[in-house]
């Protein structure tokens, strides 16, 4: 297959369609988009994304708008086996400045970093300048909480992206508010490329140590994490998540009675 085909190659599964791509794919995304400057936006799903989807019109709608819908988390890579409609890796927005911090920082596109508590951000800014000195991030920003709901705040955020100028904003702020934000205001501030990354900045940061990496390969990071915050976590990966399974069976009985496998 060639790089032309791969890159624009689409596996439906659990009514989302998403975009089978490898981190050079996602830079040769990254590439197009801050080139053509036209306001985009990134979507990496995991788990947690499928199982709000089925709930959640709001964020469904914005799943079928988005300019690119990724895979976050090796569970979606086994389904996607699984359904004989493989991915091809798992792109996440918390490895991608581990895949691609050099070539960012080659091409000197500009940076920001919008969340987390305070402190947090400019400090996963310093780290990575440290890692890759020519670098380029041209802000950070921690909201307020509730800076959602709070339309003096969000102009306020609005007018430092539009000052600050960058070609890709990074939010992390959780899902689905990231994501929801993101969509609300994207055209309005008018940067090439959002992503939401979540708990990224405070990986980056310290704040937060990530999993080692033979527990990110066997699909084990959500275990890491709740041991890590099981007061905050879970309900989401012991209770909400495991509808995930059920989909699972869903998708894999409507494949065996003749569903699309496109």
């Amino acid at each position: 297959m060639t790089q032309k085909a791969q890159l624009i190659s689409k596996i439906e599964m659990f009514g989302v369609s998403f975009d089978n791509y490898d981190f050079d794919d996602l830079l040769l995304f990254l590439d197009r988009s801050i080139s053509e400057r036209r306001p985009a936006y990134l979507l990496t799903c995991n788990v947690d994304h499928l199982v709000k989807l089925q709930q959640d019109d709001e964020f469904r709608r914005i799943y079928t708008k988005a300019d690119a819908v990724v895979a976050d988390g090796m569970p979606v890579l086994w389904a996607s086996k699984l359904l004989r409609r493989p991915l091809k890796h798992k792109v996440s927005g918390s490895d991608l400045f581990d895949r691609l911090g050099k070539q960012l920082a080659e091409r000197q596109y500009r940076l920001f970093f919008l969340g987390a508590s305070d402190g947090i951000a400019a400090e996963a800014a310093r780290r990575l300048r440290e890692r890759y000195p020519m670098i380029r991030i041209v802000g950070c920003y921690s909201p307020s909480y509730g800076f959602e709901s709070n339309e003096l705040e969000n102009v306020h955020i609005v007018n430092i992206l539009r000052e600050a100028a960058p070609d890709i904003l990074f939010v992390g702020v959780g899902a689905p508010k990231q994501e929801k934000w993101i969509y609300k205001y994207y055209q309005s501030y008018r940067i090439p490329i959002s992503i939401g990354v979540g708990a990224t900045f405070d990986f980056l940061s310290g704040n937060v140590k990530r999993a080692p990496r033979l527990l990110q390969r066997v699909g084990l990071e959500w275990f890491w994490r709740l041991c890590q915050e099981p007061r905050r976590l879970w309900r989401r990966y012991l209770v909400e998540d495991m509808l995930f399974v059920k989909m699972l069976l869903l998708e894999l009985a409507k494949r065996k009675g003749g569903g699309s496998n496109v």
